[in-house]
């Protein structure tokens, strides 16, 4: 019999590059007129395309402090006639739900949010497991529409996916999430 290993580790760059760029063709799709986010080493080649397309005059690039501040922010955006997207984590939750129960859910605002979620057998911050590994759990308690992109999608399809949950949400005209584990 060969030795037990572990997975950890098993992400190779080049599997997290492929997830990413998955993400980044989303976005082009969708063009957003504004794209939000927070501070993320995980989602950081997703945001150095934004801030790079932004410099372009793709995009407006609006880097937030806070997750509920991003939804304030998305959902007046969404009232003027603007088309935001959101990027954040999944550890920053909990501070968004009280302005996505309250202020997006009831007035209908139609928000994309893409998060990358952490915790898991790959995660090495020991902190983040306490919330992480709840957040379907929290979503779904707070009614929440949300999908997940992880090792049961095929990468091919994460692109396709960003962009069905864009439409579920100006369908349904309701916040949609987006979990994207990319380093599973």
């Amino acid at each position: 019999m060969p030795p037990i290993t572990t997975a950890l580790g098993v992400d190779t760059p080049a599997e997290v590059a492929a997830r990413c760029q998955a993400l980044i063709e989303a976005i082009e799709h969708l063009a957003p007129s504004h794209i939000l986010w927070l501070p993320s080493s995980t989602l950081k080649s997703v945001i150095d395309h934004v801030e790079r397309r932004a410099g372009e005059g793709v995009y407006v690039s609006v880097p937030l402090t806070r997750e509920e501040e991003g939804i304030g922010i998305a959902g007046g955006l969404v009232l003027a006639g603007a088309k935001p997207l959101l990027i954040v984590q999944d550890n920053g939750l909990g501070n968004a739900l009280t302005a996505l129960t309250t202020f997006a859910q009831p007035y209908h605002l139609p928000l994309l949010l893409i998060v990358s979620q952490r915790g898991g057998l790959n995660e090495y911050n020991s902190m983040i497991h306490t919330l992480c590994e709840r957040v379907d759990d929290i979503l779904g308690a707070a009614d929440l529409r949300h999908f997940k992109l992880d090792e049961r999608v095929p990468v091919q399809r994460w692109a396709t996916s960003v962009v069905a949950a864009w439409e579920h949400a100006h369908m349904t005209h309701r916040p949609v999430v987006v979990l994207c584990n990319l380093l599973y």
